[in-house]
């Protein structure tokens, strides 16, 4: 029986949980249940990042993980990096990087048999460059201040509570099961003073390090696929998405309450932002097979302003094969709407019309990869 260890990589600002909040929700029992049948064992395991971190410092603690994990020793290693995460897979598993002792980097690479980038800015994002702005870096910079600063986590503590008291309050009056009673339940209720609480630790990394803001531009991408190329025996492929504009359907669902008509409106922002191609660093315009790949997956025609809300698409044609999904940018790792019956699991609400059946759907095509690459 081989030993294969799947590392699971979140992407920028990601995490691993915090409070009973999952970045990839339910993804290590979907992937299970298709790779049932198998004789070998498998070891999934879900990384911690630097949430906006620079990509080296992301992947040297991705290796820090994987030689912690037994991962040195397993058979075969396999690789999920969800946007970010996948750019800091490619760092990792290019040779003679030089992340930490040399004899792990080899060790790593010649077990590694698949690596899968799932809606990954290979090329970069537009978006990234709102964090470059004055606007932007405010937002960092209170996030900082929050964090760090002893009356900062005052404040959030406070808020915090008094949000838990609201969500008890209109319990009374018959409101039951709002979104802020979900936020209460799974997040707030569980916030503590201590500075090493997860929420603040969370918000400390933020503070420590933002180097990825810069490197996810298009011109930071420029100058990171001039010197990252994974390595070629190893199989890779990229499980792109993408959806379609607003439509009719879509508004009338986010009018259904106020904090669907809010997170739509935003998505609805971001898409337009994420469409904005820069005009002097376009995406690489795929092959004709390429093409042919990604219209079985796609209803719509896919050009540079193509996006899943966060990523354009042809930003995330990278590797040996391509699978497109019709998907926003957290649809893939479990956030869409009622999964499982829960009303507030879909943090970025999209007309893509994911569901159950399309995540089982995604995540054995992930399966399919790993079993193929040995």
């Amino acid at each position: 029986m081989k030993t294969h260890n799947i590392y699971l990589v979140p992407g920028f600002f990601g995490f691993t949980k915090l409070g009973a909040l999952n970045y990839f929700r339910k993804v290590d029992e979907m992937l299970k249940y298709h790779l049932e049948g198998s004789k070998d064992r498998f070891n999934i395991i879900e990384c911690f990042t630097q949430p906006t971190g620079s990509i080296t410092h992301r992947a040297s603690r991705l290796m820090d993980q994987v030689m912690q994990s037994g991962g040195l020793e397993a058979d075969y290693l396999h690789f999920i990096g969800h946007s970010t995460g996948g750019l800091d897979v490619r760092l990792l598993l290019t040779p003679n990087v030089q992340l930490a002792e040399h004899d792990a980097e080899e060790i790593i690479l010649k077990r590694t048999a698949s690596a899968c980038f799932m809606s990954t800015p290979h090329f970069g994002t537009p978006l990234a460059n709102f964090f470059t702005t004055l606007q932007g870096k405010h937002i960092l910079q209170i996030l900082a201040i929050m964090a760090t600063t002893s009356g900062g986590r005052h404040g959030i503590f406070l808020a915090a509570k008094a949000l838990s008291l609201t969500a008890r309050l209109d319990d009374w009056m018959g409101r039951t099961d709002t979104f802020l009673d979900e936020l209460s339940q799974k997040l707030l209720r569980r916030l503590s003073l201590d500075k090493d609480d997860p929420f603040f630790h969370f918000l400390t990394e933020i503070a420590s390090d933002q180097g990825a803001v810069i490197q996810l531009t298009p011109e930071g991408m420029n100058l990171f696929n001039a010197a990252v190329t994974i390595d070629p025996k190893i199989l890779s492929c990229s499980l792109i998405t993408g959806v379609p504009h607003p439509n009719t359907r879509f508004i009338r669902e986010c009018l259904s309450s106020p904090r669907l008509m809010f997170m739509g409106t935003l998505f609805s922002i971001l898409q337009v932002l994420a469409g904005r191609e820069h005009p002097h660093y376009p995406y690489p315009f795929p092959s004709q097979s390429r093409i042919a790949e990604i219209a079985k997956g796609f209803s719509f025609p896919v050009d540079g302003t193509t996006n899943d809300g966060i990523v354009p698409t042809l930003s995330q044609i990278y590797g040996d094969r391509v699978v497109p999904i019709c998907g926003d940018h957290l649809d893939v790792v479990g956030q869409y709407p009622n999964a499982d019956g829960d009303h507030y699991t879909d943090w970025l609400p999209s007309p893509s019309g994911f569901n159950r059946e399309r995540f089982s759907d995604t995540w054995e095509q992930v399966a399919k990869i790993i079993k193929e690459s040995v």
